[in-house]
């Protein structure tokens, strides 16, 4: 019989970009190619909720499950917070979300792809994006000082590539922490999977 264990060690990587020139980009989308990245315009609970249970369902993204729609909408209203999303033939295939502080401190609060969108260097040119569209965050958020700070943080329980990306993309780690959390285990695609 096995047991499943009722926690495991989790560690938390803290990174940071100070400047503009900190990043490092991945190659551009070609021209003319079926993929595209642009902001969602319309703050939209369900369709918000859907990205991030989306990427986050096999990375044990929980903390925003118990959101009603009403706490959705107050998050995506928020001055400075911005979801951009990467399509692929017209179907939605990851997202950034940047929530940005009047103080110039952006947050990339969320950034991942759907499993079929993995390992095809799509992450990269989304994340490269969504930094770049950080740095500029204050151009479009009345109020804002411009962008002195771009930060994020990851976990040993998101996808195997995404420390690396960031570093790749010249965000450095400026803090490291490890916790005994309760066990997430790595749950399929679907429920029940």
């Amino acid at each position: 019989m096995t047991t499943t264990p009722a926690t495991e060690a989790v560690t938390y990587w803290y990174l940071e970009q100070t400047a503009p020139g900190d990043l490092r980009p991945a190659r551009e989308i070609a021209p003319g190619a079926p993929v595209r990245i642009e902001r969602a315009g319309v703050p939209s609970p369900e369709f918000s909720r859907f990205l991030y249970t989306a990427v986050g369902q096999d990375v044990a993204w929980i903390d925003r499950l118990p959101w009603d729609r009403s706490r959705w909408r107050a998050q995506l209203e928020r001055p400075g917070v911005e979801t951009w999303v990467l399509y692929e033939h017209g179907t939605p295939g990851g997202f950034i979300e940047l929530s940005g502080e009047e103080s110039g401190v952006v947050e990339i609060g969320y950034f991942g792809l759907l499993p079929a969108f993995r390992g095809r260097g799509l992450g990269g040119a989304l994340l490269s994006a969504g930094t770049a569209r950080a740095w500029d965050l204050a151009d479009r958020t009345p109020g804002h000082r411009p962008t002195r700070r771009v930060w994020l943080h990851t976990c040993s329980r998101d996808g195997e590539h995404a420390l690396d990306n960031y570093r790749r993309r010249g965000f450095r780690v400026y803090d490291t922490r490890t916790a005994q959390e309760p066990y997430a285990g790595q749950p399929g695609p679907w429920p029940g999977a």
